[in-house]
């Protein structure tokens, strides 16, 4: 219990920070996603994913900031997280699709496609499957949302550095499942293609901010009096 729920959480999100470390001294982030080969496929999918993926990210954390202990968000708020959520979870499964399949296909003259790779999209696809199945557990109700019981309440408790092993030792499979699938795409996230989608238009607009505000070379500014 204690290796699943404690020590392998917090190596996930030591492989996620040690790994955009990584990413960013070996390449800056500039993956394939910018490379002007891509066709027309690919580009619509880099715009697509990140749309998708960083609406469905935000719903799920709306839904665990506003559900209870034991319940849903109330009816409104939750008919809506519900609705965004799958339209956008339907986005990042299409927008992964155009990104990796035709390089898995066609095996283009770019770099090579790793095995990190190769499992991005079937782990995508789990983690949006095993999101389906619990939304729609006949054995979750608005008084006992099992969701907040086992996987809002042991990720929260993460991070509050007292870990709650015991909500995800007594779930449901599917749920341990989901938590599973969960770790393991942050711990490979920066290894993948894909660790340029959010964290390289961070660092490269940063780069150009210090860039345009950094006086020319040799110019010399008058000293305060």
């Amino acid at each position: 219990m204690s290796l699943l729920w404690i020590m392998l959480p917090y190596s996930a999100f030591l492989s996620f920070a040690v790994g955009h470390l990584w990413r960013y001294r070996r390449d800056r982030f500039r993956s394939y996603l910018a490379n002007q080969d891509m066709d027309r496929a690919q580009r619509l999918g880099s715009i697509v994913f990140p749309l998708g993926f960083g609406i469905v990210v935000a719903a799920r954390i709306t839904d665990m900031i506003s559900a209870g202990a034991h319940s849903r968000p109330e009816g409104t708020i939750y008919v809506a997280i519900l609705v965004v959520e799958m339209i956008a979870g339907v986005l990042a499964a299409t927008g992964a699709v155009l990104l990796f399949v035709p390089d898995l296909i066609a095996s283009p003259a770019r770099p090579a496609i790793t095995w990190v790779d190769r499992m991005t999209v079937p782990v995508l696809v789990a983690g949006l499957l095993s999101g389906v199945m619990i939304r729609f557990d006949p054995n979750s109700s608005d008084n006992g949302y099992r969701t907040a019981e086992s996987l809002f309440a042991w990720f929260r408790s993460l991070f509050t550095l007292h870990p709650n092993p015991e909500a995800m030792q007594h779930a449901p499979l599917i749920y341990q499942a989901r938590g599973l699938i969960l770790l393991l795409l942050i711990a490979m996230w920066p290894y993948t293609r894909l660790a340029g989608i959010f964290a390289g238009p961070v660092i490269r607009l940063s780069l150009r901010s210090r860039h345009q505000f950094r006086p020319p070379f040799g110019t010399r500014t008058a000293p305060d009096h």
